[in-house]
């Protein structure tokens, strides 16, 4: 399994971390995606969303930002993200025990590169077959991933649309949805109204007809 694992500092993208999973067998140009989420990297900010999907064809970036801190996970398009996330997750926790008051003050890429040792046992432990079918009791309280934004790399980096940018859009549209599901629901109401009152004055016309008629 091709994979590549980085942590980088949010202000200035410095690199604090890494750890790549070659498979040759694949011929898959990891330079070029090393390149590319170095580049990702570089772009993020405070104002970014805090989780990402970023596809580029059969592979996809996921992407974790907290404390300060950019968690970037590159794998096979068909992983789980639900996993991917529970994976950057547990770097986050670590990471942020480890080495969480350094981060601020280092100056050299990968001062941190020691840490490498437990993505690799982490990452292990959440591809093993068995972590695969176990992973919903871990899972119970990572939030819900369909909400996570989903863009595209070229889009992103060459593009030079701003993570920021299609994050507002997301907004916009969410916004926009939840307009219509209100329009919608206050056009129901006024339609249910009308129905009532029509068959309310059918039956209060006939009463007076049949009162009248009668008396």
């Amino acid at each position: 399994m091709t994979s590549l694992t980085i942590i980088t500092r949010l202000t200035d993208g410095l690199p604090l971390t890494a750890s790549i999973q070659e498979d040759e067998q694949s011929g898959r140009d990891l330079q070029h995606y090393q390149s590319q989420a170095k580049q990702l990297c570089r772009k993020l900010n405070a104002q970014s969303p805090d989780r990402c999907t970023l596809e580029a064809g059969d592979m996809n970036f996921h992407y974790l930002i907290a404390q300060g801190v950019c968690y970037l996970f590159l794998c096979e398009a068909s992983f789980p993200k639900k996993m991917v996330f529970a994976y950057l997750e547990d770097l986050h926790s670590e990471f942020n025990q480890q080495y969480g008051k350094k981060v601020p003050t280092v100056t050299r890429p990968y001062s941190f590169i020691e840490f490498d040792t437990y993505i690799q046992k982490t990452k292990k432990s959440f591809i093993d077959s068995r972590a695969r079918r176990n992973f919903g009791s871990i899972n119970t309280e990572l939030q819900d991933v369909q909400r996570i934004m989903v863009a595209n790399i070229e889009e992103v980096l060459q593009r030079g649309e701003s993570l920021t940018a299609l994050d507002t859009k997301a907004s916009n549209l969410s916004s926009l949805s939840k307009k219509y599901r209100s329009d919608a629901k206050y056009l129901n109401t006024r339609s249910t109204y009308a129905k009532v009152a029509a068959v309310s004055v059918f039956f209060i016309t006939l009463l007076i007809y049949v009162r009248f008629w009668w008396l």
